[in-house]
């Protein structure tokens, strides 16, 4: 008898029940409807019955597209998908069809297209950054930041794994970061790490944020799992994953760089060998990909 083998979406390191994603879909909804769309009450008949295509006006990564499906599903409407989750989008091509009552069609559109078109969008880059790192076989991971909108977390961490990227973390009791404040607070970087190693339990990693080259081995030793180098130049991060390299260390430290990374310096920072490589213009200022839905029976 052949061995069962669950089906496991590539790319993908993320699920929430759908239930959930549902509860959150709809929260949107009623934000932008307010006490009803007066547009639709107006002049579209309530019996009618259409069918729309999503269509993508530009090249892109799909992302959104389980979202779209549970929403369209919570209200009653019927859904057809036609790429998945990850796959390539062509210019003019039809990502899915939707087909039910003309007035909810019409009320959801913008609430739909913009959680689509975000979701592609953050996924569309992540994925070209994340190949510009294959061609070179580097082994850094792109990953996001926390630096998204508020009730936006899941939906654009999911599409930066989608894209093929890391989320990082999603919550502030994933793992133990030690910022800059942090340490404004503490005092210095290595006692804020003894702290958290003495306090926390064993299956948190801690993570710690340095400004200065000459505290990398003090944090290390003190048991940080994962450095920060924020805003170093490639050279300092160089000289940095030297000396992590020759250092004697009873356990594996990875080596982090953030600070206003882009493409045009991401194989400047992935030729130092850095394991990890976060940008947070991921999701804070991402370009949405361009969608539109249009009307096209009724």
């Amino acid at each position: 008898m052949e061995a069962f083998k669950p089906l496991i979406e590539k790319g993908t390191i993320m699920f929430m029940p759908r239930k959930l994603v549902e509860d959150q879909l709809l929260e949107f909804l009623k934000d932008d409807v307010g006490q009803g769309d007066i547009t639709v009450a107006t002049i579209v008949p309530s019996d009618l019955i259409v069918t729309a295509n999503v269509i993508a006006k530009e090249k892109g990564i799909a992302a959104g597209v389980r979202e779209a499906t549970i929403f369209a599903q919570a209200l009653d409407l019927k859904i057809k998908t036609l790429i998945n989750d990850g796959s390539q989008i062509k210019e003019q091509q039809i990502l899915m069809q939707i087909t039910g009552d003309a007035q909810t069609i019409l009320t959801v559109e913008r609430t739909l297209l913009n959680l689509l078109s975000r979701m592609c969008g953050i996924a569309t880059v992540t994925r070209e950054l994340t190949e510009k790192l294959k061609a070179i076989k580097s082994s850094a991971k792109i990953a996001a930041t926390r630096k998204t909108a508020p009730g936006l977390l899941y939906f654009d961490k999911r599409a930066v794994a989608i894209g093929g990227g890391d989320p990082h973390r999603l919550h502030l009791d994933d793992m133990i970061l030690i910022k800059d404040n942090h340490i404004a607070v503490i005092g210095n970087p290595a006692k804020a790490v003894k702290l958290a190693k003495e306090n926390a339990s064993f299956s948190k990693k801690i993570e710690v944020e340095i400004t200065e080259l000459t505290d990398i081995l003090k944090v290390a030793k003190a048991g940080a799992d994962i450095i920060m180098l924020d805003n170093f130049t490639p050279d300092a991060v160089n000289r940095a994953a030297q000396i992590l390299k020759e250092a004697t260390l009873p356990h594996k430290v990875l080596l982090e760089v953030s600070g206003g990374i882009n493409s045009e310096t991401l194989l400047d920072y992935a030729q130092a060998k850095v394991d990890i490589i976060s940008i947070g213009a991921l999701t804070h200022s991402v370009k949405a990909l361009d969608l539109s839905l249009e009307i096209t029976s009724k």
